[in-house]
C-alpha cells in the first residue's frame, strides 16, 4: 500500500472523533478537554467485571451508569463509581467506543506521565477486556494495533503507556501479562514512545 492509499484508509476509519469500526455506546461520564489540550498519549488499561469474567454487558453498564450494584458481591466495592474510557476491546477483538476522542473520558484518575499531571486531559483511554496481570488474545492485539495506528493519524501521539505507568503504586493494569514488545513490533513505532521499563535492551 502506498502512502496515499494508507492515508485514505486511515481517514476512512475515522469521522469527527469516532472510530468507524467501533460499536458506539455513549457514556455520560465525560466532559470537555481543557482549552489548548494536545492529545498525545494513549493509555492502555485492563478491565473485567466481575474480575475474571469475560462475558456479559457489565463493563458497558458500568461505563453508562446502568450497572446493577446488587447483581454481584464484587460490584459493592465499586458502587457509585462514575468512570469511562474512550474505547473497550473485547476478547474476540470487538471495539466499543464510549466517548468521542475529542472529549475527556474519565479513565486515568490521579495521574502523571512525561512530566505532566492530570493525564485525562490529554490522553486516549483504551480498555482491554482482561484480568489484571493476565494474558490477552491475538484478536485484541490486532484490534489495539489497528486502533492505535488510526489514532496516530489524527492526533500527535508521542507516547503510549499502561495505567500502571501513569498511576504507579495506585494502579497495576494492564499488568505483567500484557506484551508491550509484541505491540511495538506490530505498530513499528519507535521504542522511545513506550514506557522505559518495557523497552528492549
Amino acid at each position: 500500500m502506498n502512502p496515499i492509499e494508507a492515508t485514505h484508509g486511515a481517514a476512512a476509519q475515522w469521522s469527527h472523533g469516532r472510530y468507524r469500526p467501533a460499536r458506539w455506546v455513549a457514556s455520560p461520564n465525560c466532559n470537555a478537554r481543557p482549552a489548548g489540550a494536545v492529545v498525545d498519549l494513549i493509555v492502555v488499561h485492563s478491565i473485567s467485571l466481575p474480575p475474571g469474567v469475560f462475558e456479559g454487558d457489565a463493563i458497558e453498564q458500568l461505563f453508562t451508569n446502568h450497572l446493577d450494584w446488587d447483581a454481584h458481591p464484587y460490584f459493592q466495592s465499586i458502587r457509585g463509581l462514575e468512570v469511562s474510557a474512550h474505547f473497550l476491546i473485547r476478547r474476540a477483538g470487538e471495539v466499543v467506543q464510549f466517548v468521542n476522542a475529542h472529549e475527556r473520558a474519565w479513565h486515568a484518575g490521579v495521574s502523571s506521565y512525561g512530566g505532566r499531571t492530570a493525564r485525562n486531559d490529554d490522553s486516549i483511554g483504551i480498555e482491554l477486556e482482561g484480568l489484571e496481570g493476565g494474558l490477552f488474545t491475538r484478536a485484541q492485539y490486532a484490534a489495539l494495533a489497528a486502533l492505535c495506528q488510526t489514532l496516530r493519524q489524527h492526533f500527535p501521539i508521542a507516547d503510549i503507556a499502561g495505567h500502571e505507568d501513569i498511576a504507579p503504586g495506585r494502579k497495576h493494569d494492564p499488568g505483567t501479562g500484557f506484551d508491550w514488545q509484541q505491540l511495538q513490533r506490530m505498530l513499528q513505532w519507535p521504542e522511545t514512545m513506550f514506557p522505559a521499563r518495557v523497552r528492549s535492551n
